[in-house]
């Protein structure tokens, strides 16, 4: 006789998020909880969502079953949101390989801009911008290629985000894999929720920074990042 699965019929959502709660951590929109999701959740995750997602479309008076507009709608938007603009949240960091500043690089680098793609939490809106970050190296610092910040960068705003939030986060992340004397990022967005719905205004964008180490201590420093970095029109 097969065994009783206690857990048969338990949605993986439940699962993951009983297994979060039992460790005690935080699954806010913006955390990453790929440590929680066992091998081929992901694709029961995607099931679940679609399934919701037809309830969604249903409550908003949308015939699915004879629109055929968007007889496949909650399965895309399910993919969209577990596979593509939420990904980072359901799956580990990109792997990035670190080498030792082997001639004791020291001078100011700066990466970007790097266009990036995340939605407001408050509205799932898109939130389309560009980052630059400015990198002060020291003997020990590890070094990485400068592509990996722009797959850093895509990790991170791949989870419904706070602008605010979400730079202080790449800046974390950056810190801990490189550890240079100082960090630095500038981010430039338009966020969706005010062009789309509310003030329908296209025109405005949100810039916010994080200075870290030298960048906090030096105005010399800040002033020389800031003015190498494009003005926007």
């Amino acid at each position: 006789m097969k065994p009783v699965d206690a857990d048969e019929g338990t949605p993986v959502s439940v699962k993951i998020r009983e297994r979060l709660m039992a460790a005690r951590k935080r699954f806010n929109a913006n955390d990453n909880i790929a440590d929680f999701i066992e091998p081929g959740e992901l694709e029961l995750l995607l099931d679940e969502v679609e399934e919701k997602m037809k309830g969604v479309l249903s409550s908003l008076v949308i015939d699915v079953e004879r629109d055929h507009n968007t007889d496949e709608t909650a399965r895309r938007v399910a993919k969209m949101y577990v596979s593509e603009v939420f990904r980072g949240r359901y799956v580990e960091a990109p792997p990035i390989t670190e080498f030792p500043n082997a001639e004791h690089l020291n001078e100011l680098m700066i990466v970007g801009p790097i266009t990036v793609r995340s939605a407001c939490s408050h509205h799932f809106c898109p939130v389309i911008g560009q980052i630059w970050i400015g990198v002060l190296p020291n003997e020990h610092t590890n070094v990485i290629g400068l592509s990996k910040y722009a797959r850093l960068a895509e990790w991170v705003m791949g989870r419904p985000q706070i602008q605010e939030e979400a730079v202080v986060q790449l800046a974390d992340l950056i810190q801990q894999k490189t550890q240079p004397d100082g960090l630095a990022i500038v981010m430039e967005a338009t966020h969706f929720c005010m062009g789309w719905r509310g003030v329908k205004d296209m025109d405005s964008k949100m810039i916010n920074s994080v200075m870290r180490g030298s960048f906090l201590k030096d105005p010399n420093l800040r002033r020389e990042f800031l003015s190498l970095i494009p003005k926007k029109a």
